[in-house]
């Protein structure tokens, strides 16, 4: 693999951590961002059955993810608990994508059964490697403030590969089949699909546990201690929002540039001009995602998590209200840009900080109970994640169905959609995103685990830990 003196570089550790997440958010982006659109303007399915689809499959995912937990908690292996799953799962992890994006030549019934059972793949798939994947920061050091380093250094990355996958998404569609072909989305995935799976055996590589925990009860005492964890249930809280804030807004993108922001609109400056559309809207937040993962860890610093948190949401709030007045102009498309890029700021100091704060419900947790629960946990952070996704998601498509919007097949001429379905996208894109964050501060603000009170656990769990001599 690695030379041994890389591994043991805490720097090169970073990095290898890092690239997990930019594997997995490549392709979670452009699941939420995309994938509505696919289902109901490429694949060919109503908005009713599109957002089902997102949302009846958590069913299965209230299962997998805690079982995906369990069982990673209780792996053995030479390479740890749960770095040998990032090696394993990696290559059915891309082909689980490229056939998420595959649309079969078949009937209306039949493809709808595809969709099922290939986003259900998708979803099981990436449970098995994101789940370990994220549980890997509670073993990774037992320092918070370095946990919440890996986590900056994670976040830094996803958005850095969410970036890549949503500027290139559009023109590879194009060259590659063209963006309104089902063969340009599926051939488009199989080019990023490629990426992650390297991406994915750089972050087994450069990675490794350092400490040694170990899940010394039963599946039911586990579970039993996790329901009685009340920051648990605090951060799962603020999590499903968080990913609700987000996913509600990606998923709105695709369709209010179709139909709210006119074909070929140009953003000016100077003598220079340049198209303004969902992929250049999308990278730039990813950009300015990574400069507030940036700010995170300064700021978790110097103010504390919990505050940092509600302080990001007042932000994200009244700025969500202010998208709605931006008009519909060359001048209201620079300003667009511009909130883009102030939101996507506040959602990368986001990121880093709930993943981090998970860390420190898992040192909670040990501490309290005696065992690690770690992957348990962590399975509860991509379960949020997943629910806030098709929530959102689903919440979008039947808005937008509510309100009259009218589906444009590929060869069909342009659509003029009703004045309501024009004003729920507006919608999507503010007030509603807003009322999450105004939700997510009411949740926080109960939150115990506060700098100080998790130096005194960091104390405690030092005597019983031991250092790993994992490979």
């Amino acid at each position: 693999m690695v030379n041994d003196q890389i591994v043991n570089s805490k720097w090169f550790r970073h990095i290898g951590y890092g690239f997990g997440d930019m594997s997995s958010s490549m392709f979670w982006k452009v699941f939420s961002y995309y994938l509505p659109f696919f289902y109901s303007n490429i694949f060919g399915l109503s908005l009713k059955d599109a957002g089902i689809i997102l949302l009846v499959t958590r069913i299965w995912d209230a299962v997998s993810d805690p079982m995906m937990g369990i069982l990673a908690d209780r792996t053995h292996t030479r390479w740890g608990k749960y770095r040998p799953y990032l090696l394993f799962v990696a290559p059915l992890f891309s082909i689980a994508g490229i056939l998420l994006f595959t649309t079969p030549d078949w009937g209306y019934t039949a493809k709808l059964v595809w969709a099922y059972a290939t986003y259900i793949l998708m979803m099981t798939v990436y449970t098995g490697i994101n789940v370990p994947y994220g549980a890997m920061l509670g073993v990774m050091t037992a320092d918070s403030q370095e946990k919440t380093v890996y986590s900056s250094f994670r976040m830094f990355f996803a958005y850095g590969g969410s970036f890549l996958a949503l500027f290139l998404w559009e023109p590879l569609c194009n060259a590659l089949g063209g963006y309104d072909s089902p063969q340009g989305w599926q051939s488009a995935m199989i080019v990023i699909a490629s990426i992650c799976f390297v991406l994915f055996l750089c972050c087994f590589s450069l990675t490794k546990e350092e400490l040694h925990t170990v899940s010394t009860v039963s599946i039911g005492s586990d579970f039993k201690s996790l329901l009685s964890n009340k920051p648990w249930w605090i951060l799962i809280g603020a999590a499903l929002c968080f990913n609700l804030f987000c996913t509600i807004r990606g998923a709105t993108v695709a369709y209010f540039f179709a139909d709210i922001i006119p074909q070929g609109a140009q953003l000016s400056i100077g003598k220079w001009s340049f198209l303004f559309y969902a992929g250049i809207f999308l990278a730039v937040g990813e950009v300015s995602n990574m400069i507030g993962v940036a700010l995170c860890v300064p700021l978790a610093a110097r103010y504390g998590k919990k505050t940092t948190f509600i302080a990001v949401n007042i932000a994200l709030c009244v700025l969500s209200i202010a998208f709605f007045f931006i008009p519909v102009s060359p001048i209201g498309f620079w300003l667009m840009l511009i909130a883009q890029v102030f939101i996507s700021m506040l959602t990368g100091i986001m990121s880093p900080l709930i993943w981090s704060m998970y860390a420190d419900v898992s040192d909670y947790a040990e501490q309290c109970n005696h065992t690690a629960s770690t992957g348990l946990i962590f399975s509860s952070s991509s379960m949020a994640q997943k629910f806030g996704g098709a929530i959102g998601g689903s919440a979008a498509l039947w808005l937008l169905a509510t309100c009259g919007y009218i589906i444009a097949s590929p060869v069909a001429d342009d659509i003029s959609q009703p004045e309501s379905a024009l004003l729920c996208l507006r919608c999507l894109m503010s007030f509603i995103p807003a009322v999450v964050s105004l939700i997510t501060i009411v949740i926080v603000a109960s939150y115990p685990l506060t700098t100080a009170r998790m130096r005194e656990i960091d104390s405690i769990l030092q005597s019983s830990r031991n250092i790993s001599k994992f490979s």
